[in-house]
């Protein structure tokens, strides 16, 4: 789906995993998706800035820190990604609080389940490539501790807002 300005995405950053995406990069450099580091994406496209901000907080505020383990690549159809099920009841809450917003605009069903998409538009050759090439970084152990707000602008993705998870909710 095309990318306008003013697009927004909500998103839990995987710094973490940073080195993955660089390493898919190196063997298939436009199977990445500039702008956001890795992520997992709760929901996208989202609704406007200027409807979010204290939803995207109050929604933050009723979760605690998420200890997570990245460690499975799956590959289909030219798309590969790691599967991050800790996540999934996050992404679940923000489908339930924002029901007119279909995720991906309905290309992968009502609740695709939470991942970290490595690459997208790959060939068989590549996904081959790329599961060896990072296959020695995983797994990878995170914590995650806040959702973030990602906009859509000229000069590509920049963050809006980001809402920490309370150490108690």
């Amino acid at each position: 789906m095309p990318e306008q300005d003013g697009t927004t995405a909500l998103v839990v950053l995987l710094p973490a995993a940073d080195a993955v995406l660089d390493a898919v990069r190196r063997v298939a450099p436009d199977r990445v998706r500039p702008g956001v580091g890795a992520h997992v994406t709760v929901l996208y496209p989202f609704v406007p800035v200027a409807e979010a901000e204290g939803a995207v907080r109050a929604l933050a505020a009723s979760y605690r820190p998420v200890p997570l383990t990245l460690g499975d690549v799956v590959t289909r159809d030219g798309f590969a990604a790691v599967p991050v099920p800790e996540l999934q009841p996050l992404v679940d809450a923000a489908l339930a609080r924002w029901p007119q917003v279909r995720p991906y605009g309905g290309r992968f069903g009502a609740n695709p389940p939470a991942h970290l998409t490595l690459a997208m538009g790959a060939t068989d050759a590549e996904l081959d490539r790329l599961r060896s090439a990072v296959a020695p970084l995983f797994p990878i152990r995170a914590r995650v501790e806040a959702l973030h707000l990602v906009e859509r602008t000229g000069g590509g993705w920049r963050p809006r807002l980001a809402a920490p998870f309370p150490a108690t909710p």
